[in-house]
């Protein structure tokens, strides 16, 4: 399905806001699942849509979620704990 948003640009797939929590967690587990044979075989412009769709259901995620859990180990300061 192909849709245009408000600055005319062509978006692949459904958008992200209209996807329930479980319909988002499901795209972002099959976007990431598929980044790395994107990155390493896909064309210039599926590079390129990957990046945008990837961005998108995070954004939204990330927009449901301001207050998701961030764990310690997952933060500069964390970081800099395991290396020491």
């Amino acid at each position: 399905m192909i849709e245009h948003d408000e600055r005319g640009t062509t978006m692949t797939g459904v958008d992200p806001s209209r996807l329930d929590d479980q319909q988002l967690m499901k795209e972002l587990e099959t976007i990431h699942r598929t980044r790395h044979d994107t990155l390493l075989y896909g064309s210039n412009g599926a590079l390129r849509a990957h990046n945008e769709r990837m961005a998108q259901l995070e954004g939204e995620y990330l927009r449901r979620n301001p207050r998701r859990t961030v764990a310690a180990g997952r933060t500069r300061d964390g970081a800099r704990d395991r290396g020491a």
